[in-house]
């Protein structure tokens, strides 16, 4: 089903597939959203009488006013609608709201023993667990792939922890960030003349886990079929994006040679980099591989000096004296309009792309001509324009099913219609303050309503 109502003609690849998610941040969300895309039941268990971190944001709420303020002076320290909170921000923030489509979230306290007890049944009736926690807290929850496979031996269990459920680093609290550091992304993409904390944050290996995780469990659900076997999946995030790195640690094995920090520089392309252009912040990005891409650029600017200067002329001389080269050709992009030079050194055969803010990518005639951006309706947050499915099937047509999953917005049709629990069952848990739809004020107090 569309999300208007309409009927796509064919069922989704991973329809019948559920997966129980406990996943916080963006790599778990990311594989889920992934697989819930197409097709899978999601199950987001999360607890009410107390804030899962770095998930929906209750625990860090900032008014409106305050945030306002904030974005004035140009800083960024609330993503909701409008920069209001609402009465129920942990169901308003763009950072969950993005992963959080074609899901369903289920309000349950794995830590409790009735939140364990409804856990181990949601997992007779799933067919993949995930979670990216630090290993100690499955471990504390005493719910381990040895624990887990006992009550259901076809489930398939991913973990992601930062660093593996083994080694010295086991326990390591990280982020992609401090991965990426790990491992030693933040200083490859650092610029020469400045240090890595320059860089900013780009999570690459939070975006690289959520596709990773999502071929594994598709991979584990194809042995599963021919085997019957399920199994546990640890995929650790500084592993799984190392081999992205391959090529210069296959360089240091076999040379000795160290990388310097790369930051738009190319092993061997120059020019190659992000150029000024005509209006404030305004950049374009180019890149030439060959002489004769070379040339072609430099007709399209009119630089005929640089064509034919003997710094510039050869591949080799371009990249030896690629700092002068920047330099040059900045002012010859300078004047020039990013979107027009754009499309001119194209047709010239030079790969370029303007450099686009978030309104000017809203905007792309590109993205909208294809409709890659949908509208989605959700309680309380209103129609919003999303990133749509990325990918486009000839013979499955897809679109965003449904709005992102309010907190607890499905506790009665999974713990009553899934699970079997009685009325007077799921009324017990609600009165233990165990199963809601909302934080309560000890939990999360209204201080941005005062």
């Amino acid at each position: 089903m569309t999300t208007d109502g309409t009927n796509t003609g064919r069922p989704l690849p991973l329809e019948g597939i559920r997966i129980a998610e406990v996943t916080v941040v963006w790599a778990g969300p990311h594989v889920t959203q992934l697989l819930a895309e197409w097709g899978a039941d999601v199950i987001r268990v999360e607890p009410v009488n107390k804030i899962q971190p770095y998930s929906r944001g209750g625990e860090r709420v900032t008014s409106q006013e305050v945030a306002i303020a904030a974005a004035a002076a140009g800083q960024l320290t609330s993503a909701y609608p409008d920069l209001d909170p609402g009465v129920d921000p942990w169901n308003r923030s763009s950072a969950f709201n993005a992963h959080a489509r074609n899901k369903r979230s289920m309000a349950c306290d794995i830590t409790s023993p009735e939140g364990r007890e409804a856990f181990l049944k949601l997992l007779t009736e799933v067919d993949v667990l995930i979670e990216n926690n630090v290993p100690e807290t499955i471990e504390r929850a005493n719910l381990t792939w040895d624990v887990v496979k006992e009550v259901n031996p076809r489930l398939i269990m991913v973990r992601m922890p930062a660093y593996g459920l083994s080694g010295p680093y086991k326990n390591y609290r990280g982020f992609g960030t401090h991965v990426e550091g790990m491992i030693g992304h933040h200083l490859l993409r650092s610029y020469p003349d400045e240090s890595p904390e320059h860089t900013g944050d780009a999570f690459t290996a939070d975006a690289l886990a959520g596709v990773m995780g999502a071929f594994a469990i598709v991979s584990a659900i194809r042995s599963r079929t021919r085997t019957g076997l399920g199994q546990q999946i640890e995929m650790p995030l500084a592993e799984s994006f190392m081999p992205i790195l391959g090529e210069y640690l296959l360089d240091f094995t076999m040379n000795g040679r160290v990388t310097e920090p790369q930051g738009n520089r190319h092993i061997s392309h120059a020019p190659h980099g992000i150029y000024p252009t005509e209006g404030h912040d305004q950049w374009i990005a180019i890149d030439v591989a060959t002489d004769e891409e070379w040339q072609a650029l430099c007709r399209v600017l009119g630089a005929e000096a640089l064509a034919t200067d003997a710094r510039f002329m050869t591949a080799t001389r371009r990249h030896r004296d690629s700092v002068d080269l920047d330099h040059a050709l900045a002012d010859y992009t300078r004047p020039r309009d990013k979107e027009a030079l754009f499309h001119e050194l194209q047709a010239a055969g030079v790969c370029a792309a303007p450099v686009h803010n978030e309104l000017e990518a809203l905007q792309s005639q590109h993205l909208n001509a294809r409709g890659f951006f949908e509208t989605v309706d959700m309680e309380g947050v209103g129609p919003r324009i999303y990133p749509g499915i990325m990918t486009h099937w000839k013979h499955t047509p897809n679109h965003i099913r449904t709005p992102p999953a309010r907190l607890g917005e499905h506790n009665r049709e999974i713990y009553i219609d899934l699970l079997g629990y009685s009325e007077a069952e799921y009324q017990a848990l609600i009165d233990k303050g165990l199963v809601g739809d909302t934080y309560p004020e000890s939990v999360v107090p209204r201080h941005w309503l005062r």
